[in-house]
């Protein structure tokens, strides 16, 4: 496999003036710029990831850190930041939660992880860090961006989806179909992002007349077992509710399977419905009705942000993505 080494040979210059011609970096003659590409052409040389790296100073990676490498939330927008960084040219690293220490220790860990990898920047998403523990990442820290979550120091590098609306929208969406006895799966309640949703959600049906004091209401993990065991303590609690909101689509899929499984009909006796409109709500059974919250749109943009902060890119960048509601078989009119 042929060099840079034997380009500059052929070519009859110094190692150093193909290195520039090879990186794109530093002025060289039109005579001894054509000189080099027809040696690179006639050899077939292509630079290996390392030399790239040397060459051009940068380690075209970018690392990611999520709290979880599971689950049907995470991993397709993993999947999204992929594509986009391949399609540039780059690649990701990717630490997540792991070790001994706590969410917010774990999330620090990750973080300090990724920038001794030499990453040429992060994409952070864990609503558990606070301002200080950015400090980890030195006073020299590669460009970042956070996904669904807010730091004031660097609000422009946030990019973040309008859970408000959303909670309004699932609260709105029950009733215009009439339901009035709704109950409630909470996600923790130490995420901004859950509370947001689900404060908008009591708020609008609060707003609707609707005493939400006396809602039954649990809170729980956001997995499907936690989902599976509020639609068990629902159904034993003996309190009639016509719907249930979960505040994620993991839980209502929980949820619609201990139902399934109780004989408890879904939408006939209960309507259920969910939150962010993950790939799984589409093959639910019944399928999942859900608030549709654009994660894509959220993911490809704070991409490209960073994209354009790391290597002077000029990919365009918005902000504002519409919040929707998908409607399928788990939500009938009330009885």
């Amino acid at each position: 496999m042929a060099t840079i080494k034997d380009v500059a040979r052929l070519a009859g210059v110094g190692l150093g003036t193909a290195s520039r011609v090879v990186s794109g970096k530093g002025s060289v003659s039109p005579a001894t710029l054509a000189k080099v590409r027809a040696a690179i052409d006639e050899l077939g040389f292509r630079p290996s990831h390392a030399a790239r790296t040397l060459l051009s100073g940068n380690s075209q990676m970018i690392g990611v850190y999520i709290p979880v490498l599971s689950g049907t939330f995470y991993t397709p927008i993993l999947q999204i930041i992929d594509t986009e960084l391949r399609a540039a040219g780059r690649h990701m690293v990717v630490a997540f939660g792991a070790g001994l220490g706590g969410a917010r220790q774990q999330a620090i860990e990750g973080l300090a992880f990724l920038v001794e990898r030499g990453c040429d920047g992060l994409i952070l998403m864990s609503n558990v860090l606070e301002e200080d523990d950015l400090a980890v990442l030195g006073p020299r820290r590669p460009p970042m961006v956070v996904l669904n979550h807010r730091f004031a120091s660097i609000d422009g590098q946030c990019f973040t989806v309008d859970h408000p609306q959303g909670g309004r929208l699932a609260a709105r969406t029950l009733l215009d179909h009439g339901h009035r006895d709704i109950a409630l799966v909470a996600g923790p309640a130490s995420l901004p992002d859950n509370l947001a949703r689900v404060r908008a959600f009591t708020a609008e049906l609060a707003a609707a007349g609707i005493d939400t004091g006396a809602m039954w209401s649990v809170e729980k993990d956001f997995s499907p077992a936690g989902g599976w065991s509020a639609a068990k303590e629902l159904m034993e609690s003996g309190r009639r509710c016509t719907a249930v909101f979960c505040a994620n689509d993991e839980m209502a899929t929980g949820a619609l399977s201990y139902f399934q499984e109780a004989g408890i009909r879904v939408p006939h006796e209960i309507s259920v419905i969910g939150y962010d409109d993950t790939p799984t709500a589409e093959f639910s059974a019944p399928r999942l009705s859900t608030v549709h919250m654009p994660w894509r749109e959220m993911t490809q943009n704070g991409v490209s942000d960073l994209l354009n902060r790391c290597y002077g890119l000029q990919r365009p960048v918005t902000r504002n993505y519409p919040v929707t509601m998908t409607l399928r078989a788990s939500l009938a009119r009330a009885i």
